[in-house]
């Protein structure tokens, strides 16, 4: 799924679906880490959305914090 903004840039919003296959997790698993609220999404209605960059920012900065 694709939003555009106002630069005529596209922004990629991912599902809950789209993000789990993304991180290779089961969706259950993204739904605990909403809940401790240790994952960035937002809801558009009913359904859970992701900023892809905010997921890729997410993902190195847990891989940094995790050391070498």
């Amino acid at each position: 799924m694709y939003i555009f903004n106002s630069k005529n840039e596209s922004a990629s919003i991912l599902t809950l679906e789209n993000v789990a296959e993304y991180l290779r997790v089961h969706p259950s698993t993204i739904y605990r880490l909403l809940k401790k609220k240790q994952l960035p999404g937002f809801k558009l209605g009913r359904d859970w959305c992701f900023n892809q960059e905010s997921i890729d920012r997410w993902r190195a900065d847990a891989e940094r914090s995790r050391g070498p």
